[in-house]
C-alpha cells in the first residue's frame, strides 16, 4: 500500500517539530538536526519537514512512498499512460535516505515525487529533482524502471 509524502520546509526546526508531534500524536521516526520525518499510520502518511538554506518556507514537495520496487514500477506506469512525463532518479541519495525515484510536476508544477526508500542514509545527501522534459514518457512495464 502506497503512502502520501508530504515535505514542508520551516523556518525554524524545534517548534515545528514539536507542532506537528502533537498534531501526529507521536515523535518523528526520523530526526536530525536539519529534518524531521514521521511515518503516521492515521492518516497513511510520509510527513518531511526541514529547515535546509536557501529553501523558502512552505511545502516543498508532494509524492507517493511505495513500499516495493514493484509499486513504484506501477506509479511510473500510470503516468506513463496518460502521456505524463517524469524523470527517474536511481540510487538517489537524499533526505538521510537512498531510493529509487520518479519526478514529475503537476500542471501548476508543483513537483511530485513517486519513490521507493531502499536503505537509510547518514547524511542528507543532495535531491537534485530532475524535473521531466515536455515529451510525453512511452508506456513502460510495472518492472521496466527497477
Amino acid at each position: 500500500m502506497n503512502r502520501l509524502h508530504i515535505h514542508v520546509s520551516v523556518e525554524t526546526l524545534e517548534p515545528s517539530i514539536a507542532f506537528y508531534s502533537a498534531l501526529f500524536g507521536q515523535q518523528p521516526s526520523v530526526l536530525k538536526e536539519d529534518y524531521a520525518k514521521w511515518e503516521v499510520d492515521d492518516p497513511r502518511v510520509n510527513f518531511a519537514i526541514s529547515d535546509r538554506a536557501g529553501n523558502a518556507p512552505g511545502v516543498n514537495h508532494l509524492g507517493i512512498q511505495a513500499e516495493s520496487a514493484e509499486e513504484l514500477g506501477q506509479l511510473h506506469e500510470r503516468l506513463g499512460k496518460a502521456d505524463i512525463a517524469s524523470a527517474p532518479e536511481e540510487a538517489a541519495h537524499c533526505c538521510y535516505a537512498t531510493g529509487n525515484k520518479h519526478w514529475t510536476q503537476d500542471p501548476s508544477a508543483i513537483v511530485w515525487e513517486m519513490f521507493h526508500t531502499m536503505s537509510e542514509a547518514q547524511t542528507y545527501g543532495e535531491d537534485n529533482a530532475p524535473l521531466p522534459d515536455e515529451s510525453p514518457v512511452p508506456e513502460v512495464s510495472a518492472h521496466s524502471c527497477c
